[in-house]
């Protein structure tokens, strides 16, 4: 779903083969589903990425399935992880590293070697403009994010030598299936996060499949070791200016509602 399947799908229409590993088995097979029926070759496999044997169990599965690897895309997080320092409770802070950053590494760990037999590859990270900015409450998310772009530039300066780049991509606000039922509840809501870009627009599941697949690309062969933001330019503004803009549009529109 939303990024992950979006990619999926976009790297399918360039030609990959790709293999879908999730733990929302459904929402897998579904989209192994479309990708066929647009001429694209893919598989799900039923994956809990916050375990080794997942992690390894998934790699072997894309060589077994086409013989080698090229491509890695570590999207998934486990979401839900609200909370300061006080209020988060350790089990849910071990589980958020576990699927969110050591599963990066674990897939580092165990694709690298395939990577390097077939004289190269990518893997793209998927962090956060919360990597790059914090917001209260958000202790792990914000960790986690911030965490994989130094994870990201390590491998790169690791593994750089044996035609492997890795690179990481920073996503704004996008629309996911999780989150539309919310904004079609709260149109003003959406208008309001819109107001916060500069390009008046959130972002969709395709803007960020669209860098990746960039990202992989023999276009992006001198590229390594960076974060993208691809945030419609959400982070590139001075924060007080943003603030005063913001004041004077709720003014304008006192029924806006407020997600937090």
């Amino acid at each position: 779903m939303g990024i992950g399947g979006a990619t999926a799908r976009r790297l399918a229409e360039d030609g990959a083969h790709v293999l879908i590993a999730d733990v929302e088995e459904q929402a897998a097979v579904s989209n192994v589903q479309t990708i066929r029926q647009a001429g694209g070759t893919a598989e799900s496999l039923l994956v809990d990425i916050g375990t080794s044997d997942g992690v390894r169990g998934m790699i072997e599965r894309a060589v077994d399935l086409w013989g080698r690897l090229d491509i890695v895309v570590n999207n998934a997080y486990s979401g839900g992880m609200h909370g300061d320092a006080v209020e988060l409770s350790e089990e849910n802070w071990d589980r958020a590293m576990d699927v969110g950053l050591k599963a990066m590494f674990r897939a580092a760990k165990y694709a690298v070697p395939h990577m390097r037999q077939a004289g190269g590859g990518t893997m793209i990270n998927l962090s956060s403009v919360h990597g790059l900015l914090v917001a209260p409450g958000w202790l792990v998310y914000e960790t986690v994010k911030t965490a994989v772009i130094g994870l990201t530039r390590q491998l790169a300066a690791e593994y750089g030598p044996d035609g492997i780049r890795v690179n990481a991509v920073c996503p704004g606000h996008i629309m996911t299936e999780r989150v539309r039922p919310q904004w079609d509840a709260h149109p003003d809501g959406l208008r309001f996060f819109e107001e916060q870009y500069p390009v008046r627009r959130v972002g969709q599941p395709v803007d960020i499949a669209n860098a990746i697949a960039f990202l992989c690309s023999d276009e992006a062969s001198f590229i390594t070791g960076q974060a993208l933001a691809v945030d419609g330019g959400l982070t590139l503004q001075l924060q007080e200016n943003l603030g005063v803009r913001l004041a004077r549009y709720v003014q304008q529109h006192p029924e806006t509602w407020f997600p937090y």
